[in-house]
């Protein structure tokens, strides 16, 4: 069986450990002062206060377009092949479907301010998303992870930290909420920690398509045998909030941004790195081959890139940035947010996603459609 995927976990947090990378020459001159953009990108990423500050800087119009998953982006490029969107924000781990898509096309990374962003995550797009060897096609932007958010005057967990298994128990049955496909993922990490399964079937699934469908077989059979303890199947981070606020769910598997931006508005919430591993995950950006706006792409990319407003993003989104010192900008408020969402060793006991071979994600749409029409 393959082990858990390796990462330096450490290096989410200012890139720490990693070997810095050569800064490209840059030039302020080129920014844009005029025109429009148009992004596809996570729903709650773009503050309004962001995009404010952005456009009344440059005199740029953003025209943001929100999406809930991988799967919206992709398909919305498929099927405008690649037309229509200036900037569009894949996970890290799907550079794999990304490069048969050809659908993307590389930064000019002169025009690039890289030197203010986590090297380690940079080292992902000049590694993975470097495609034919014609340079990268991808930035990284904001990173995070999944992991277990709770009402904390409904419901406390049992030891220190939270369990996937939490999502899934008779105690909180008709009461908790998750994500389909990753959710089932992490029922099977859960699965192997409690001994219902083997040590790292998990990640070996990873591997080839016969191992994949044997695990995730045994997982989607766990999952649909339990699926009446599920009350929400959530989708974006909009009904994860909703859920937790009005919709009677008292423990759920989520993103840590939306619970972590209810936390900080005083909402009776919790969110925390499970005993099992939270996912990680970077988001980031990319250009697609139609895109028009080209000036105005790197005009965003710089403001994007600054400490301060991309500060200021997390402070309101909830979510972490790879841009280098964007905490000083973040407040207090959002840096204890941190250290209790990550307490002891949780940062060095994350789970990043794996790269995803395209028949895996199709496999795993299989099982996902199982598990949803049982």
């Amino acid at each position: 069986m393959s082990e858990k995927p390796v990462l330096d976990r450490r290096s989410v947090l200012k890139g720490a450990g990693a070997a810095v990378l050569a800064s490209p020459l840059y030039s302020r001159g080129a920014l844009a002062s005029s025109g429009e953009i148009n992004i596809l990108m996570w729903s709650d990423y773009l503050p309004s206060s962001f995009i404010q500050a952005f456009e009344s800087e440059t005199g740029i119009k953003v025209n943001h377009t929100g999406v809930g998953s991988n799967e919206d982006i992709i398909d919305t490029m498929k099927a405008a092949k690649g037309q229509g969107f200036d900037i569009v924000s894949p996970t890290h781990m799907r550079s794999q479907q990304w490069e048969q898509l050809e659908l993307l096309q590389p930064f000019d990374m002169d025009r690039v301010p890289v030197d203010r962003v986590n090297p380690a995550m940079v080292k992902i797009g000049t590694d993975a998303w470097n495609f034919g060897r014609n340079g990268t096609h991808w930035l990284p932007h904001i990173w995070g992870t999944e992991g277990i958010a709770y009402r904390t005057d409904l419901w406390l967990p049992a030891g220190d930290a939270p369990s996937y298994g939490d999502v899934w128990s008779e105690e909180n049955a008709g009461k908790t909420m998750g994500r389909a496909h990753s959710m089932m993922l992490a029922a099977g990490l859960y699965m192997e920690a409690s001994g219902e399964m083997e040590p790292g079937s998990i990640w070996a699934a990873y591997d080839d398509e016969e191992t994949m469908r044997k695990v995730w077989g045994q997982v989607a059979d766990w999952c649909i045998a339990r699926k009446d303890r599920i009350k929400l199947i959530w989708n974006d981070a909009d009904t994860q909030k909703n859920g937790l606020l009005n919709q009677g769910i008292v423990v759920g598997q989520t993103w840590d941004g939306p619970p972590l931006a209810l936390k900080s508005a005083g909402e009776p919430v919790h969110y925390q790195a499970p005993v099992e591993g939270a996912l990680a995950w970077v988001d980031g950006m990319a250009i697609p081959v139609g895109a028009e706006n080209i000036d105005q792409i790197y005009a965003f990319i710089d403001f994007a890139f600054r400490a301060e407003p991309a500060g200021k993003a997390s402070a309101e989104h909830g979510y972490n940035s790879a841009v280098l010192g964007a905490e000083d900008h973040s407040g207090d408020l959002f840096r204890k947010n941190f250290a209790e969402a990550y307490p002891g060793d949780s940062l060095a006991n994350l789970n990043p996603w794996p790269a995803e071979p395209p028949w895996y994600a199709e496999a795993r749409t299989e099982f996902v459609n199982r598990f949803m029409s049982a």
